[in-house]
């Protein structure tokens, strides 16, 4: 494809003319000058500012990365070369310079570019990357399948971040990649943050590592100086190139990943392509595997992201000129949660609240304010979580944990073995549970329901609105036993009504029907509108299913489940199972997700499932005629 009307701009800098010529990308990025190649990246972020204002997404950790996915291609000859992104939300620059600059104004639209790594959307996407911490381990396999493929020409590379280094499957890709994948190259991508600053001994020790960053630049002032001094310059200078190992040992002593088999190359600047050119050409020709340590600024180029790159991580549309993006608002179920959570807190000092990097993400900055010592940031450690939330059970505190539906899944051997198990009383608050949009398949909250009901005694409430997630709160910290679970949907919901009080689920005849709509969350609240003619039940603690409940439907000749979550697995089954167990022998149907929810708006996807009012409505009529044939 050729692009040249996509990366000319027509004028000089100030250092040298854009070459008035067409760019086959990635190919020619290697022909460019240093020059040619700075402007190129202003060019970038004006395209990703742009882009981001427009459809929402990631901009921080993609503004800190143009240069560094520049040097990249540059150096590396991709799709031959594999490079497989953590998270893949810094990819977006390697989106841009691998045949999908065409379509790059789509991404996280409906139908558009994913804003994710991709192999299905591209041969330069080496490897799916929607949740942090598994480049390694995924280049790791890549790397050997080349080598036993024969091919010992080309390498691998993992472009990880130090927030998604505080993952545990970092290090098991670490441990065993050390010894004989000489095809690895590994670039840790050093900002300093995650999604919220990050913290512990890891960020301690990178910290450490970065202290010394004076070798590079000395290195380079040093060359720079005896390149300019006449005859005895050279011959100093390859002195020097020989005693290079033993400088760096002076500078640096060893690191731990020297110590599990990497040669370790860095700190250096990710904003200056020369010297990545340089150390990632120096990383080619090692022959062994390699960590390459590159220091860079996340939200680079953009002020308001440099000075808070949290806020900026992922944001909705926002209007760029007031640099002002739509993060968690006062009014969302996540706000709700934390500003009650806190109240909650301030009457009993055994709750102590847990996160997984996503303080702000998760409406947890308001009990961080008020008990820091009783806040607990873990970093991108889903697992170390939730073992850590059943050691302080066991204490007898009440921890709370609160992640994002998509990320709790990968902590489902904590959940049994560490707390359900020996029955410790620990609370789940999950957000962005159900559909969640543009994000797409690797982030839609629909796979916690049948993964947490096929777990013994664990109790589940699904809110409709701010007062009942405030009273499944209460419930779940003080009425329940075990592990109890409060999942909630991304963005804004209704007040409701605080007067009502808490029941386990609302009822409705409505006038009388043989047909009875049930339901559980956000969708839920539909069913209560006045034009649904049926029966209407709106269930809130979803798990355990009450005696309650089964008597209700057994009234029934027709029931439709309407559910936000997988099919399989999902509470529409557990209904069903228990009524053919009571002898139920009307109709059945469930409505909810089959297979993988494609990006798009929340709306749209509840719309192609059937699960908005129209669908609901439609639904319910094909119901009615069905009845009516029956005669």
């Amino acid at each position: 494809m050729n692009n040249a009307d996509k990366y000319e701009t027509g004028s000089s800098d100030k250092d040298t003319d854009t070459p008035a010529m067409g760019l086959q990308l990635p190919e020619d990025l290697k022909r460019l000058s240093i020059p040619q190649c700075r402007q190129l990246c202003r060019k970038i972020r004006k395209t990703l500012i742009r882009t981001v204002g427009e459809n929402g997404g990631h901009l921080s950790s993609n503004l800190g990365t143009v240069e560094l996915t520049v040097s990249l291609h540059r150096v590396f000859d991709s799709p031959k070369d594999k490079i497989v992104w953590d998270v893949g939300h810094q990819a977006y620059t390697h989106k841009l310079l691998t045949d999908r600059y065409d379509r790059f104004s789509t991404i996280r639209q409906e139908g558009g570019l994913s804003g994710f790594a991709r192999p299905s959307e591209s041969e330069h996407d080496a490897f799916i990357s929607g949740h942090s911490s598994i480049s390694i381990s995924a280049a790791c396999g890549i790397g050997r399948a080349m080598q036993l493929s024969g091919d010992n020409e080309h390498h691998v590379v993992a472009v990880i971040g130090d927030g998604a280094f505080t993952g545990g499957e970092a290090y098991e890709g670490l441990n065993n990649a050390g010894k004989g994948l000489n095809n690895l190259i590994v670039i840790l991508n050093d900002n300093e943050m995650s999604i919220s600053k990050n913290v512990g001994a890891i960020a301690k020790y990178l910290s450490s590592i970065r202290a010394n960053e004076k070798y590079i630049t000395t290195k380079h002032r040093t060359e720079k100086l005896l390149d300019s001094i006449p005859l005895v310059g050279k011959p100093v200078k390859e002195i020097m190139e020989y005693s290079k190992s033993t400088l760096r040992w002076i500078l640096y002593h060893n690191t731990m990943f020297e110590n599990m088999g990497f040669v370790y190359l860095g700190p250096v600047d990710g904003h200056d392509i020369a010297a990545m050119d340089e150390v990632f050409k120096a990383a080619k020709a090692v022959g062994k595997p390699v960590l390459v340590h590159v220091k860079t600024v996340k939200g680079k180029g953009f002020k308001p992201a440099e000075k808070n790159p949290g806020a900026f991580h992922g944001i909705s549309a926002y209007e760029l000129k007031y640099g002002n993006p739509e993060v968690i608002s006062e009014d969302c179920f996540s706000a709700v949660f934390g500003r009650e959570l806190t109240a909650l807190a301030k009457k009993d000092n055994r709750i102590c609240a847990v996160t997984a990097a996503m303080k702000y993400g998760t409406g947890l900055q308001y009990f961080a304010s008020e008990f820091p010592d009783r806040f607990f940031d873990v970093g991108i450690a889903e697992q170390h979580a939730v073992t850590f939330c059943g050691g302080l059970a066991s204490m007898g505190m009440i921890p709370v944990f609160s992640v994002y539906s998509s990320f709790l899944q990968r902590a489902y051997d904590q959940i049994i073995h560490d707390n359900a198990i020996p029955d410790n009383h620990i609370v789940l608050c999950i957000d962005r549970a159900g559909a969640v949009g543009e994000d797409g398949e690797t982030h839609q909250g629909v796979f916690d329901v049948p993964m947490l009901t096929a777990v013994p005694y664990v109790t589940v409430f699904s809110p409709s609105d701010y007062s009942e997630l405030k009273c499944c709160l209460n419930k779940a910290l003080y009425e329940t036993d075990g592990i109890a679970v409060v999942r909630y949907p991304k963005g804004k919901g209704d007040e409701g009504c605080a007067e009502a009080g808490y029941s386990d689920y609302v009822y409705d005849a409505n006038g009388g029907s043989d047909i009875l709509a049930v339901s559980y969350g956000r969708i839920s609240r539909e069913l209560f509108s006045d034009d649904i003619p049926c029966g209407r039940l709106r269930i809130i603690k979803i798990n355990p299913i009450s005696e309650d409940i089964v008597s209700i439907c057994r009234n029934y000749k027709y029931i439709l489940f309407f559910e936000e979550s997988a099919r399989n697995g999902g509470i529409g089954e557990h209904l069903l199972s228990r009524l053919a167990e009571a002898g139920f022998s009307g109709r059945y149907r469930i409505i909810a997700a089959e297979g993988f929810i494609p990006q798009a708006a929340v709306s749209s996807s509840l719309h192609r499932l059937g699960l908005d009012g129209e669908g609901m409505r439609r639904a319910i009529s094909d119901a009615q005629k069905e009845l009516i044939h029956e005669g």
